[in-house]
C-alpha cells in the first residue's frame, strides 16, 4: 500500500439458503452481488460449501451473476480442489469468465475434502486421490491452454481439440491462491499465482495474528513482487445500524472471540478478530494492523446467518463510510 489508500474493495458472501426451499438464498446472494456493484464495490466472491447449505456451485452462480452485472469482478473464495476434477473445472471457469467478459477471480485451495472418510464412497468410490499442490498444477495447465490430450482434428463430423475449450485468453493470471501457511504462500508466489489470504492463519511462529499474516504476504511476494495480494477480514461498520443491529453484530463477535485468543487444534489454526463498529474506528484499527498496511486489496467477509437487511447495511456503510476512510474510491 505505497500511498496509504486501498485500492480494491471487495466483499465475500457464503450465499446461506433454506434446504427445504434453496432458491430465494441463490437469488439473494445474486441481489447481494447486484447491490456490490451499484455500490462501486470492484469484486463480489462467494463462499463453497458441499453437502451444507451454502454455495455449492459457485461458479454456477457466478455464471448467473455475470448476467446481472457488467463491471464488477467475480471471484470464488476458494474452491476446494479435492472435491473437483480440474481438466471439467478449468472448462467450467473458462466459460463463465468468457460469459462475465474477462471478470473471473477463481480462488482455489488443496487438500482432503473435508469428512473425507464419511464422504469417500461417494465422491471418489474405490480408489484414493492425490490432493497435493499437483492438483493445482493440473488445473493452472489446463487453464493456460496446455496440451490436454495427444487427440486433435476431425472425427466424422466432430472437431476435437487437444487443450481446454473454450479458451478464456487472461483467466491465467487471474488465478489465485487461498492460503494460510507459510509454505502455500511461497508456493502460490512460486506458481504465478496471486494469493488470498483471510482470517485464518496456521501459527508456525508466533501467536499474533496481524504478524503471522504479514509474514506470509511477504514471503509470497519475495516469489512474486507483481503478484495480487487479497486481505479477507469479518468487517462490521455500524454507522448506519440501528440499535438492534448493533447489539445482534456485538454479539456476534463476541461470540467468536475466544477462538482469537490462542491457536486452535493440532493445526494451531489462529483466527482474527471480528472488526465492529463505526467506519472511522474501523479504519484506526486497520491502520494499526500490520498486514493490512502492505496490501492494496481487500475482499471484506460479511458475517454467517445475518438478516438481507443487515447485508444490504453492512455493504452500504462499507462502501460509503469505511471504503473512502482507507482511501478507496469507486473505480479507482
Amino acid at each position: 500500500m505505497a500511498d496509504g489508500s486501498l485500492r480494491k474493495l471487495g466483499f465475500l458472501t457464503i450465499g446461506l439458503f433454506d434446504g427445504a426451499d434453496p432458491r430465494p438464498g441463490h437469488e439473494t446472494t445474486l441481489e447481494i452481488i447486484k447491490r456490490g456493484e451499484d455500490l462501486g464495490f470492484d469484486s463480489a466472491w462467494v463462499r463453497h460449501r458441499h453437502l451444507q447449505y451454502g454455495i455449492s456451485s459457485p461458479v454456477a452462480v457466478l455464471a448467473a451473476a455475470s448476467q446481472r452485472t457488467s463491471r464488477i469482478e467475480l471471484g470464488t473464495a476458494v474452491i476446494p480442489l479435492g472435491w473437483e476434477n480440474p481438466l471439467r473445472l478449468a472448462e467450467d471457469l473458462a466459460t463463465v469468465d468468457i460469459l462475465s467478459g474477462g471478470r473471473l477471480n477463481p480462488g482455489v485451495s488443496v487438500g482432503p475434502p473435508m469428512n473425507y472418510d464419511k464422504v469417500k464412497p461417494a465422491l471418489y468410490p474405490g480408489h484414493d486421490e492425490d490432493f497435493g499442490y499437483g492438483r493445482v498444477e493440473r488445473l493452472l495447465d489446463f487453464v493456460a491452454g496446455k496440451q490436454a490430450t495427444d487427440f486433435e482434428g476431425t472425427q466424422g463430423f466432430e472437431v476435437f481439440s487437444p487443450r481446454v475449450e473454450p479458451h478464456a485468453a487472461g483467466l491465467r493470471e487471474r488465478m489465485w491462491y487461498g492460503g494460510g501457511s507459510l509454505r502455500s504462500a511461497q508456493w502460490a508466489g512460486e506458481h504465478g499465482m496471486n494469493f488470498l489470504t483471510s482470517s485464518v492463519v496456521k501459527a508456525e511462529d508466533g501467536t499474533d495474528f496481524a504478524d503471522i499474516q504479514l509474514s506470509h504476504i511477504r514471503a509470497f511476494r519475495a516469489a512474486n513482487p507483481t503478484g495480487r495480494v487479497s486481505q479477507g477480514l469479518v468487517v462490521i461498520p455500524t454507522d448506519s445500524a440501528s440499535q438492534e443491529q448493533k447489539s445482534k453484530y456485538l454479539a456476534y463477535a463476541d461470540k467468536r472471540t475466544p477462538r482469537t485468543r490462542e491457536p486452535q487444534g493440532p493445526a494451531r489454526m489462529l483466527f482474527s478478530r471480528d472488526y465492529v463498529g463505526s467506519s472511522a474506528e474501523i479504519a484506526d484499527q486497520l491502520h494499526a494492523h500490520a498486514a493490512y498496511r502492505e496490501i492494496d486489496e481487500v475482499a471484506f467477509a460479511l458475517p454467517f446467518s445475518f438478516e438481507h437487511d443487515d447485508y444490504l447495511q453492512i455493504l452500504t456503510d462499507i462502501a460509503t463510510k469505511l471504503g473512502p476512510a482507507l482511501g478507496w474510491k469507486p473505480g479507482s
